[in-house]
C-alpha cells in the first residue's frame, strides 16, 4: 500500500502563493473589465475560466494551509483537485486549440489563465506525491459542475441572450449544441481520465514527513 508524502513546507508555500496570485489577476481582470462589461460578479463568473480558476485556487490555497500546518488532505479535497484539474486541462485545450485569440483581456491574463495556471496545476499534480490513486468508481466526479454550469449558461442563453462563449449561442440550433455539449462531456471525461490515471504514476517529490503517520489531527 502506497503512503502519500506530506509536502514540504515549500511546496505548501509555493501553492498558497499560486492560488493567491491567480486570485490577484481574476479581481484584477474584473476591475479593468467593469467600464465595459459592468460590475456584474454574475457575468463574470459566468466564464468558465474564471469561475474554474477561482475554485482551483480555493483548493490550492485550502491544500497550502493544510501543508504548513504538516495535515494530511482530505480524501475529498484530494478528488475535488483532480476534478478541477481535468476541468483546467479543458480550458487551456478549448482556448488555444479552438477558440485561440478570444476575448477582452490583456494577452498575459489569458496566458497564465489559460496556459500558465493549467500547466502548473498538471504539474503539481503529477510532481507532488501527496495524492493517492483516483478511484475510477469516482470519475464521474468530474460531470456535475461543468453540466451544472452549462445549465446556467444554455438557460441564460435562452431567457436574457447572454451566453460567455459564442459557440454557445442558442441560434446556433438545438442539433449544433446538443452536438458540441456532448463533444464537450466527452472531451472532459477523457481529461480526467489522464488525471486519475496520473494519480498513478509515482511522484518525484515523494518525500514522507516523519509526521506523515499522523492523520491531521
Amino acid at each position: 500500500m502506497r503512503t502519500e508524502a506530506l509536502p514540504s513546507r515549500r511546496v505548501s508555500a509555493l501553492r498558497g502563493i499560486v492560488g493567491a496570485a491567480v486570485i490577484g489577476i481574476l479581481v484584477f481582470t474584473y476591475v479593468i473589465g467593469i467600464p465595459r462589461q459592468g460590475p456584474s460578479l454574475f457575468d463574470f463568473f459566468g466564464y468558465f475560466t474564471n469561475l474554474t480558476s477561482l475554485i482551483a485556487c480555493l483548493i490550492l490555497l485550502s491544500t497550502s494551509l493544510l501543508g504548513l500546518r504538516r495535515r494530511r488532505v482530505p480524501a475529498g479535497l484530494t478528488t475535488a483537485r483532480a476534478v478541477v484539474t481535468a476541468c483546467m486541462i479543458m480550458v487551456a485545450l478549448v482556448y488555444n486549440l479552438i477558440v485561440p485569440g478570444t476575448g477582452s483581456a490583456p494577452a498575459w491574463v489569458s496566458l497564465v489563465l489559460h496556459t500558465v495556471f493549467p500547466l502548473l496545476l498538471v504539474l503539481d499534480w503529477l510532481r507532488v506525491g501527496d495524492r493517492p490513486p483516483q478511484p475510477w468508481r469516482l470519475l464521474w466526479l468530474v460531470l456535475p459542475y461543468p453540466m451544472l454550469w452549462l445549465l446556467v449558461v444554455l438557460g441564460r442563453g435562452v431567457t436574457d441572450g447572454w451566453v460567455p462563449y459564442g459557440f454557445l449561442l442558442p441560434e446556433r440550433g438545438v442539433v449544433s449544441l446538443s452536438t458540441t455539449v456532448a463533444a464537450l462531456l466527452v472531451a472532459l471525461l477523457v481529461a480526467a481520465a489522464a488525471v486519475w490515471a496520473l494519480s498513478r504514476v509515482p511522484a518525484p517529490i515523494s518525500r514522507v514527513s516523519p509526521r506523515s503517520t499522523r492523520s491531521g489531527r
